[in-house]
């Protein structure tokens, strides 16, 4: 299982790499690299994909510095982790916390 300290201590450390289309995604979305770090740092681990592939990986929720919840994606490679996206979570698929995924 991921630990949320583990991902923060990474992010303390300078070991979280950003993808070049998960660059462009939070461009798009209007996320800089700071509100996910606050998110990290701030959020909670809500989901687990122990079987991601090349690595495992987890949700967090968190909140950006205006506060707005947004959930990151992040996986854990042993010394360093890879942040996969980032994004505003959808009231429509998610309950009012955002923790828990509403059902089709």
């Amino acid at each position: 299982m991921i630990d949320i300290i583990d991902l923060r201590k990474y992010f303390e450390s300078d070991n979280v790499l950003i993808s070049d289309h998960a660059a462009m995604r939070f461009r798009q979305r209007g996320l800089k690299v700071k509100d996910i770090r606050c998110a990290v740092n701030n959020g909670e681990i809500i989901e687990q994909y122990p079987d991601d592939f090349p690595f495992p990986s987890s949700l967090i929720l968190g909140k950006a510095r205006d506060g707005k919840y947004i959930h990151v994606i992040m996986s854990d490679e042993g010394k360093m982790s890879r942040i996969i996206t980032a994004y505003y979570p959808d009231s429509n698929k998610w309950d009012v916390q955002f923790k828990v995924r509403k059902e089709n």
